[in-house]
C-alpha cells in the first residue's frame, strides 16, 4: 500500500447550483489509526442531497464544511488497520468518513456490513441513513393507518422508494411523484406503488394527483417541496399528516422564496406538518436496522443503487442528484475487493 491517499475537499462555496469548480481532489499522507480507530479502504461512498446545505456558510442541522475541508459522508469500507479489538483487518464496516481512498473511523461509530443480507452498497441506502429516515419519518411522523392514501415526492430516490414500500406493508394506497417514465414504471411495476406521476410531463399536478388519489391524501412524505408540495396541500384530508424530510427543489436557491402562502390550505383539514431529522431517533437505530434487514431478506422491500465508478467522479455523482440522474440510491464505487 502506498503512503498517500486521495480525498476530495471543498474548493469554494457555490452560488446557486454547485459545479465542478467547487471541488478539489488532493493527495495527502495516509493516516494511521490511534487507539480506538480503524483505517478503512473505502469501497463505496454516499452522495446525498443534504450535503448541499453543508456547502453553505450558514448554521444548519449539519455542520457546514469550511473551504479546504475534506468532504464527508456515509461510506462502506474494508478495515486495513485496526487499533480496536472489536475489528480485524478485512472486516467490512459502514460509518461516516471522507470522500477519499481511505478514511479514519472511530470504532465506536461504525457498524458491521453483512454481505449475506445485502450487497455492500445497500448499507448506504435501504440499510443505511436513507432507510432509517424512511422508517422513522413515515412510521413516527406520518403515522400511517391501513386504508390511508400516502403520497411521496422524490419517490424514486433513496428515501422515497423505501417510504412507499413501508406504506404498502402497512396497508396503504401509495402514490409517488418521480421525474421520468423509467422511474414511474419502476415504482408501479417493481415496488408496488398504486400510481405514479411523472412531474416532468404532467401539465397540472393537482389534476394528476386528484386522478391518482381520488379519496384525497392522508399522509404526505415530502422530499422535494416546490410546486409538487403546493399541489398536494390542496388535496389533504381531515387530520392529514405531512412529514417534511427534504426540500431539494430549494437547495440551490440564493434567496428564500416569499411565503409561506399555502398555509391557508392546512386550516380546513387541520393538517399537521412536522419536520424530521433521523438523528433524533439515534437510540432506536438498532430497531430500524433489524426490521429493514428483515424486510429486505424476505423480499418485502426491494432496493436499487445507481453506481458511479471511480473516486474521481464523485462530484459528478453528487451534481447528478439535482438533475435526477439516479434511480434509488446514488453511490460511488471507489475500490473493489483485492
Amino acid at each position: 500500500m502506498t503512503d498517500t491517499t486521495r480525498e476530495w475537499t471543498l474548493a469554494e462555496r457555490p452560488r446557486g447550483e454547485p459545479d465542478l469548480d467547487c471541488f478539489d481532489l488532493r493527495e495527502r499522507d495516509r493516516p494511521e489509526p490511534d487507539p480506538g480507530d480503524l483505517l478503512v479502504r473505502v469501497r463505496y461512498l454516499s452522495v446525498d442531497p443534504y450535503m448541499r446545505g453543508r456547502m453553505r456558510d450558514a448554521e444548519s442541522y449539519a455542520e457546514p464544511w469550511a473551504v479546504g475541508d475534506a468532504l464527508k459522508g456515509g461510506i462502506v469500507g474494508e478495515v486495513v488497520s485496526s487499533a480496536d479489538d472489536r475489528y480485524d483487518a478485512g472486516d467490512l464496516v459502514t460509518g461516516n468518513g471522507t470522500w477519499g481512498d481511505h478514511a479514519l473511523l472511530d470504532a465506536d461509530e461504525v457498524a458491521p456490513v453483512d454481505p449475506s443480507v445485502a450487497d455492500p452498497p445497500a448499507y448506504l441506502g435501504v440499510l443505511g441513513m436513507p432507510g432509517r429516515t424512511a422508517y422513522f419519518g413515515l412510521l413516527e411522523v406520518g403515522e400511517p393507518k391501513p386504508g390511508d392514501t400516502v403520497v411521496v415526492s422524490g419517490a424514486a430516490g433513496a428515501v422515497g422508494s423505501v417510504v412507499g414500500q413501508i406504506a404498502k406493508l402497512n396497508g396503504c394506497r401509495v402514490v409517488g411523484f418521480a421525474g421520468s417514465d423509467e422511474k414511474t414504471e419502476w415504482l408501479t411495476e417493481d415496488l408496488g406503488f398504486d400510481a405514479a406521476i411523472n412531474y416532468r410531463t404532467a401539465e397540472d399536478y393537482g389534476a394528476a394527483l386528484a386522478e391518482a388519489a381520488p379519496d384525497g391524501v392522508d399522509v404526505y412524505f415530502d422530499n422535494v417541496g416546490g410546486p409538487i408540495t403546493d399541489a398536494v396541500f390542496g388535496e389533504l384530508n381531515l387530520d392529514a399528516r405531512v412529514a417534511v424530510c427534504g426540500q431539494i427543489a430549494h437547495y440551490n436557491d440564493e434567496e428564500t422564496p416569499t411565503g409561506p402562502r399555502k398555509l391557508p390550505l392546512l386550516i380546513a383539514p387541520r393538517a399537521r406538518v412536522q419536520g424530521l431529522l433521523v438523528s433524533d431517533y439515534a437510540t432506536r437505530f438498532g430497531e430500524a436496522a433489524e426490521r429493514l434487514a428483515g424486510w429486505v431478506a424476505d423480499g418485502d422491500i426491494e432496493h436499487r443503487e445507481t453506481v458511479v465508478e471511480g473516486l474521481e467522479n464523485a462530484p459528478d455523482a453528487f451534481l447528478g442528484l439535482f438533475s435526477g440522474d439516479n434511480v434509488g440510491k446514488q453511490v460511488v464505487r471507489v475500490s473493489s475487493p483485492e
